[in-house]
C-alpha cells in the first residue's frame, strides 16, 4: 500500500499508521488479481469442515432492528427528527455548495467521512433486493417503515445527486486529507470537493450501478409511495442510457477515487447488472435482449467468479438471469444464453460450497467462514450468504412450479458431487449468517451490538469521539488522534447494526481501533442482511417447538370466553 508522508504528522497519527493509508488500495489490487485469473483454471483451495454447527439460538429479530439503526449512524446531512442513533448530529450541510448544487445527505460508506457513489449505490441496490425477496418477513417483524426509510435516504440523495440525464456527481471529499483527519464528522474541516461523471468524462460503472439501485427502489416504493416509484424509474432509465452511450470507467474520469474505490472489474458488469434491474423493474424485452444479446462481449457468460462485491458485480448478474431462466421469464431465443448464465451462477455457487474441481473454491477458516482476502473478509460472506440464499429459492420455486416432484438442483464440476440440492445451498448461506451472529470459534458477534460479546474499538471516528450533543467543543484535525484514536479502552459510542471486516482466513480477529482491515464496517456488510435475518425471523418461529395448547377450563362456555390464559 502506498504511504503518504507530511511534516505535519502528529507522533499519535504516526503511530497510528491507518490515517497515511490512501485507501482499500490493497482489496482493489486483489481485485485485479482475482479477475486476471478467473478465466484460467485455479488450484483447489483448502476447504476445511465447519465444525459442529452452534447450539445456541440466534435472535435474529434483534439482529434485524440492530442491522438498520447502522443506517442511521452512517447518515450524512441534516438528521430527521425521527433519528434514533442519538449520538449523531447533522453533518456536511454545505456539501455541493462550491459546485453550486445540493449534495447535502445520503451516506458515509465506512469510518470516515467521503461519501463513495459507487458503494453508496451498490448498498441501496442490496437494501432494495433485500427487500424485493424478503420484504414480508420485514414487515412482519415490524422494521418495514425503518427499512424503508434506510432505501430512501440514499434514493434522495441519488436524486439530488443525478442534476441532468448525462450528468452524475458521483463522490462528495477527498479521500486523501479525510485520512489525514480524526473528527467527527459534525466537526469536519476537510475538503468537501464534490467530482462529477458526464459526457466529456463518462463513468458507466457509477452511473449504471445508480441506475440498479434507482431501479430496484423504484419496486420496492411502487406499493407504499407510487409517484416516488415512477420518479426512481425515471431516474434508472436515464442513467442507463448515460452509462451506455458515453462508455468509460469513472476512475478515469474522478483520478480522487482510484486509490479507494476503483473499478477493477470494469463496467461491463454494472451494465449487465443495471439492463437485468430495469427488465424487472419494467417488464420491457428491449432489457433482456441487452443482456443477452452482450453476454459474451461484456463478459457475462466468460466470467467464472468467485466472489461477489461493490466492484464485482458478475455473480450477481448471473443469478438473477438463471432466476428468468428457472421462472421462464424469456423467450425461445433467450434460453441458450441463459443457460450460459446459469451455468456461471452456479460456478459461483459450487466455489461457495466446496464442490469445483480445477476450477476454484472459496477457501473455508476451520471455524467454517467463507474466506476471500484479508481487508474486510466480511463483505463476502454477507453478500455470499444473501446470493446463496436467493438461489436456494429460486431453485426451489422452479421446482414447485413444474410440478411432478421433480426437484432443481446446482450442478458442480467435482467427480462424485455432481449435484447440490437447493437445501444443501440454503444450509450454507444460513451458517454464513449464524457465524457472523457468534457460531465461530470466538464466540464473538461481528454484528456490533448484537450478543454478550462483539467488537468495542470499531474503528471509526464518529463513534470513537464524544458524541457532539454531549461535548460541542470543537475536536480539531489531529486533536482526534491524540486524544482519541490512540485511546485503548472501547469507544463512547456503540455503532449498534455495523458489521465489521472481521476474522482472518484462521478466525483470528483482534479488536483494536488501528485494525482497520478487521475492525472497520461499511454500509455494503450490512445490507444484504436485512433480508436475511428477517427471513431467517420466521424460519426460527416457524422451527420452534410449540407449546402444547392447555386444556379448556371446564367453568368456559361454548362460543365464550375461556379463563384459561387470558
Amino acid at each position: 500500500m502506498r504511504r503518504i508522508t507530511s511534516s505535519g504528522a502528529t507522533p499519535a497519527a504516526a503511530a497510528a499508521g491507518l490515517w497515511l493509508l490512501p485507501g482499500r488500495l490493497g482489496e482493489v489490487l486483489a481485485v485485479a488479481a482475482l479477475l486476471a485469473s478467473a478465466l484460467l483454471p485455479l488450484a483447489e483451495a483448502a476447504t476445511e469442515a465447519p465444525p459442529p454447527a452452534s447450539s445456541a439460538r440466534h435472535d435474529y429479530e434483534d439482529a434485524l432492528r440492530k442491522s438498520l439503526l447502522y443506517f442511521e449512524a452512517q447518515r450524512s446531512g441534516r438528521l430527521p427528527h425521527g433519528q434514533r442513533v442519538a449520538w449523531r448530529d447533522h453533518s456536511g450541510l454545505t456539501d455541493g455548495l462550491e459546485q453550486g448544487v445540493d449534495l447535502v445527505g445520503g451516506y458515509y460508506d465506512a469510518g470516515d467521512h467521503v461519501k463513495f457513489g459507487l458503494p453508496m449505490a451498490f448498498t441501496v441496490t442490496m437494501l432494495s433486493w433485500s427487500l424485493l425477496e424478503y420484504g414480508a418477513d420485514v414487515a412482519d417483524a415490524g422494521e418495514l417503515a425503518h427499512a424503508l426509510e434506510s432505501i430512501k435516504w440514499g434514493t434522495d440523495y441519488f436524486i439530488k445527486a443525478h442534476t441532468r440525464p448525462h450528468e452524475l456527481w458521483a463522490e462528495v471529499g477527498d479521500g486523501d486529507t479525510d485520512h489525514y483527519c480524526w473528527q467527527r464528522p459534525e466537526d469536519m474541516t476537510t475538503s468537501r470537493q464534490a467530482y462529477k461523471v458526464d459526457r466529456d468524462r463518462p463513468g458507466s460503472d457509477v452511473a449504471g450501478e445508480t441506475a440498479a439501485a434507482m431501479a430496484a427502489a423504484s419496486m420496492v416504493f411502487r406499493e407504499h409511495n407510487p409517484h416516488y416509484a415512477s420518479l426512481l424509474l425515471h431516474h434508472a432509465l436515464q442513467l442507463f442510457e448515460f452509462a451506455d452511450k458515453y462508455r468509460g470507467k469513472y476512475d478515469s474520469s474522478i483520478a480522487e477515487v482510484k486509490s479507494y474505490y476503483a473499478s477493477v472489474s470494469g463496467y461491463h458488469d454494472e451494465l449487465l447488472w443495471a439492463a437485468l434491474w430495469l427488465h424487472r423493474a419494467t417488464g420491457r424485452a428491449q432489457y433482456l435482449d441487452y443482456v443477452v444479446d452482450n453476454a459474451d462481449d461484456f463478459g457475462g457468460t466468460g466470467w467464472a467468479i468467485t466472489e461477489f462485491s461493490w466492484d464485482v458485480k458478475y455473480a450477481g448478474v448471473q443469478i438473477l438471469a438463471a432466476r428468468l431462466l428457472l421462472s421462464g421469464e424469456h423467450s425461445p431465443r433467450h434460453r441458450e444464453t441463459l443457460e450460459q448464465y446459469r451455468a456461471k451462477a452456479e460456478h459461483y455457487v459450487c466455489a461457495c460450497l466446496g464442490k469445483n474441481a480445477a476450477d476454484g473454491n472459496v477457501e473455508r477458516s476451520p471455524g467454517g467462514m467463507l474466506y476471500v482476502r484479508q481487508w474486510n473478509n466480511m463483505q463476502y460472506v454477507t453478500s455470499a450468504a444473501f446470493l446463496l440464499s436467493v438461489y436456494s429459492g429460486y431453485l426451489s420455486s422452479s421446482s414447485s412450479s413444474a410440478g411432478g416432484g421433480e426437484q432443481q438442483s446446482v450442478t458442480c464440476a467435482a467427480g462424485g458431487e455432481a449435484a447440490a440440492s437447493a437445501a444443501e445451498v440454503f444450509a450454507l448461506a444460513r451458517a454464513q449468517v449464524d457465524y457472523v451472529l457468534g457460531s465461530n470459534p470466538r464466540g464473538m458477534s461481528y454484528l456490533v451490538g448484537y450478543g454478550a460479546r462483539f467488537p468495542a474499538r470499531v474503528h471509526h471516528r464518529a463513534a470513537s469521539i464524544v458524541p457532539y450533543k454531549h461535548s460541542k467543543e470543537f475536536i480539531g484535525c489531529a486533536q482526534g488522534f491524540d486524544g482519541w484514536f490512540i485511546r485503548k479502552g472501547a469507544n463512547p459510542n456503540v455503532v449498534v447494526g455495523a458489521i465489521v471486516g472481521g476474522p482472518d482466513r484462521r478466525d483470528r480477529f483482534r479488536d483494536q481501533r488501528e485494525n482497520y482491515m478487521q475492525t472497520e464496517a461499511c454500509t455494503y456488510n450490512t445490507a444484504p442482511m436485512v433480508g436475511m435475518f428477517a427471513m431467517l425471523n420466521r424460519l426460527a418461529r416457524d422451527e420452534a417447538p410449540q407449546p402444547p395448547r392447555p386444556e379448556a377450563s371446564s367453568a368456559s362456555q361454548p362460543g365464550g370466553e375461556t379463563s384459561v390464559n387470558r
